[in-house]
């Protein structure tokens, strides 16, 4: 595989969009490779990594259709339902606590 060309933040040239900016279009990138990447420098850390696609390539995205609808509401439905008290919460669980705040609060120690 050849190295990708690799553009500093904010100087790719025009007709390269990474996966968000193709949404925000109304575009996908509909199977076709990474062509480069965008880096932005941190100071600690490795570089931040963005992947880009060309936009004459992306197709449009995919109308949502009442199966995916009611399977996304299923979903978050579920995401937002405490495995412990078997209620709605709301909002959506945190994966660190595993359960509602009002659950995890009863739960811990006082201090």
């Amino acid at each position: 595989m050849a190295a990708l060309p690799v553009y500093r933040w904010r100087l790719a040239p025009d007709g390269y969009a990474t996966r968000r900016q193709l949404r925000a279009m109304g575009l996908r990138p509909g199977g076709q490779d990474v062509v480069a990447e965008l880096q932005r420098p941190q100071r600690r850390r490795g570089p931040l990594v963005a992947y880009l696609y060309r936009i004459d390539q992306a197709k449009p995205v995919r109308p949502m259709t009442p199966g995916r609808r009611a399977a996304l509401a299923k979903a978050m439905t579920a995401r937002r339902t405490c495995p412990n008290c078997r209620t709605d919460a709301g909002y959506c669980i945190p994966r660190s606590l595993g359960m509602c705040v009002a659950c995890f609060d009863s739960f811990a120690p006082a201090a």
